[in-house]
């Protein structure tokens, strides 16, 4: 009797902790592609900056600004999370195409053409990359959220990932009704 007891313990443990290592690797799983999603933005957001860059000096001579875009002095990706980043890089592309409205006659320069097109491109990457990122923190957070993984979450003490930019609302809205639906 006492080896069936043990018995019947060691299957409980046994159990336990493979419900643990599946959990615990779908974090792990929905970390990698968080993470990868991280550095594929960030490579997006240095082009980004480095084409706005680009574009300064041509606006300023055929502007005759003096200073132009000087927000991208301060960015700084080593020292700033990619929300800041993005931000004021979205700020600055809005400047610039804001620029280009008011200014018809930069439509005239290859230069700012080609920017303008690699920007387009870098863009669209960018925003694909976000939606990655997006999906894959819902994919977290539902596992943070749902049982028996929030138990694995709580043990390795993870926390609810924030989402990129102002899908949040949206993406909320798709874990409520995925909610529903499983109830």
């Amino acid at each position: 009797m006492n080896y069936e007891i043990i018995l019947i313990i060691l299957t409980v443990i046994c159990f336990l902790s493979l419900i643990f290592v599946i959990f615990k690797n779908k974090y792990n799983f929905a970390i990698i592609k968080i993470e990868e999603a991280e550095d594929n933005l960030g490579i997006y957001l240095d082009k980004e900056k480095d084409l706005l860059e680009r574009a300064i000096p041509v606006i300023k001579k055929e502007l005759k600004y003096d200073d132009y875009l000087s927000e991208l002095d301060s960015y700084d990706r080593n020292n700033m999370n990619l929300f800041q980043a993005n931000k004021i890089l979205s700020h600055s592309y809005n400047e610039l195409m804001s620029t280009i409205d008011d200014n018809e006659k930069l439509l005239k320069s290859d230069t700012i053409k080609k920017i303008l097109e690699e920007l387009e491109d870098n863009d669209e990457n960018r925003i694909g990359t976000i939606k990655f990122y997006n999906d894959s923190v819902v994919k977290f957070n539902k596992l943070i959220k749902s049982f028996p993984s929030n138990i694995v979450g709580f043990l390795c003490r993870y926390k609810k990932k924030d989402f990129y930019t102002d899908e949040d609302k949206e993406i909320n809205e798709i874990i409520n009704k995925d909610e529903e639906v499983e109830e």
